[in-house]
């Protein structure tokens, strides 16, 4: 299943969603290359985050390999700008248009919440704790982890606390068979949260790359929580969804 579309009017023009969709996919050009090599590599290495490079416990000098015949090295010395530079790099087309697909959909939404520059502030505060999770959850990693997802995961979480019953569109396919259907939120995200604590439990002790499970759980939690600090009660007030009111007439339904 992947969400297509909600129905929810956004009563602010997205400026600090759309800000930070171009600054992603400025960091995927110009410092990714598009995701060639070796300038994906390159950012990977020296822009990625990596937890046990920054908690002083991973082995200086030790090699880690991110993909075919491709590893970094740990240099030892902690890099403090990576929790903010990790958030805007991504390791392939389809980690970025996954991540960005999922923003746009759910993240002007929840700027309509509380506006501009608190949602920037909300995005990043999400970001570094959804960062230090999986950092706790595998603390001498030296795997370099990049994506936005766990700030994602966090608009994900106030979105469910905001706008609970709203419909979101899901396309889904098996095989050769497509459709679309609609779902509330809460049904929805709760799906999602549930897949990452189930992935999270899986990866605890697991060597190597992969998702990052235990970041999505963070972010998704974090925003959760401070949503209830930086939603600003004025602009809920013209929201006609907000909470648990539902227009008449919606409901689950399969569109045709």
């Amino acid at each position: 299943m992947f969400p297509i579309r909600d129905e929810n009017p956004h009563i602010l023009t997205p400026w600090a969603t759309s800000a930070i969709v171009g600054l992603n996919v400025l960091a995927w050009v110009l410092v990714q290359g598009l995701g060639t090599e070796p300038a994906l590599s390159r950012s990977v290495c020296t822009l990625g985050l990596v937890p046990g490079e920054l908690l002083g416990v991973a082995m200086p000098g030790s090699q880690v390999p991110i993909g075919p015949g491709v590893s970094c090295v740990v240099t030892g010395t902690p890099n403090w700008l990576t929790p903010l530079t990790h958030m805007f790099l991504h390791g392939s087309w389809m980690h970025i248009i996954g991540n960005l697909w999922f923003l746009w959909i759910f993240g002007n939404n929840v700027e309509s919440s509380m506006g501009h520059l608190r949602f920037v502030a909300f995005y990043l505060l999400c970001g570094f704790a959804a960062a230090g999770l999986q950092m706790l959850s595998n603390p001498g990693s030296g795997v370099p982890m990049v994506g936005a997802s766990g700030a994602i995961g966090g608009v994900m979480g106030a979105y469910v606390l905001l706008y609970p019953r709203v419909n979101v569109h899901m396309l889904f396919w098996l095989g050769f068979y497509v459709t679309t259907f609609a779902i509330p939120a809460w049904w929805m995200l709760g799906y999602w949260f549930l897949v990452q604590l189930i992935g999270g439990v899986g990866s605890l002790g697991a060597a190597g790359g992969g998702v990052a499970f235990w970041a999505h759980i963070g972010g998704f939690v974090a925003g959760a929580l401070l949503v209830l600090v930086f939603r600003d009660p004025e602009l809920l007030a013209r929201h006609p969804y907000h909470g648990w009111r539902q227009r008449s007439g919606a409901s689950y339904r399969r569109l045709r």
